[in-house]
């Protein structure tokens, strides 16, 4: 076998594997089936409970209050400034938002969340975390090349743009407030929540154009992507 062959098979043998569960999913699938099996967890019950998080409370909760900074100065200035307390005046507290900080995409700036040791992610405004979030390769790459993970993800910035990388951490997590669309200036809340999308608020990603589609949907990008 020649090396690049080699080379080939390795990198075949990579990529299998980063699609994978990793050991602590097959352990929880593994427990589930053993509670189902004895009567002790509804597997519906559990469905509902990840689709709750995956579409209601999360991330529709983060497009609400990143409509809310659009069309409200003062609110966007107290959410820039305490993102914690600015939430709790929409209801919005609970796990993993007690110390929220909120960072804005501007015209000169483009922020990207990553968590490198772990997955830390805001779940209560974000729901679950997307599979390619949690990857080694997209902490990693993140970090080392953020361009061209944000190229892969679709979100063109030219040069002149700085692109601020976000750590994450268990006392800390971070939302991104992506830029207001043009074109939205006359669209009310509602209409401006339809435009948020899970990816934007994590940087990998912009905002919908009006008329462009609707909704809190995933995009695109490194990884499985869901």
């Amino acid at each position: 076998m020649t090396s690049h062959e080699s080379s080939r098979v390795a990198e075949i043998h990579r990529e299998l594997h980063s699609h994978l569960p990793s050991e602590s999913a097959l352990r929880i699938k593994a427990l589930e089936s053993l509670l189902v099996e004895k009567g002790l967890l509804d597997s519906r019950a559990v469905d509902a409970w990840v689709e709750a998080y995956s579409e209601e409370i999360g991330p529709r909760r983060g497009a609400r209050v990143v409509a809310r900074a659009w069309a409200d100065p003062d609110f966007k200035a107290r959410l820039l400034a305490d993102g914690t307390a600015a939430i709790s005046e929409l209801g919005f507290q609970g796990y993993a938002l007690a110390h929220l900080k909120v960072v804005e995409n501007t015209e000169a700036v483009h922020n990207l969340v990553v968590c490198t040791l772990c997955s830390c992610y805001p779940i209560g405004i974000l729901g679950i975390p997307p599979t390619w979030y949690k990857m080694a390769e997209y902490r990693a790459r993140a970090v080392r090349e953020p361009r061209s993970v944000l190229t892969e993800f679709g979100v063109e910035i030219g040069d002149e743009v700085e692109v601020r990388i976000w750590d994450s951490t268990s006392e800390l997590r971070y939302l991104v407030l992506p830029r207001r669309p043009a074109g939205a200036e006359a669209m009310d809340e509602a209409a401006l929540a339809s435009l948020v999308t899970r990816n934007c608020m994590i940087g990998a990603g912009q905002a919908l154009s009006p008329g462009a589609g609707a909704g809190t949907g995933t995009g695109t990008g490194t990884g499985e992507h869901g």
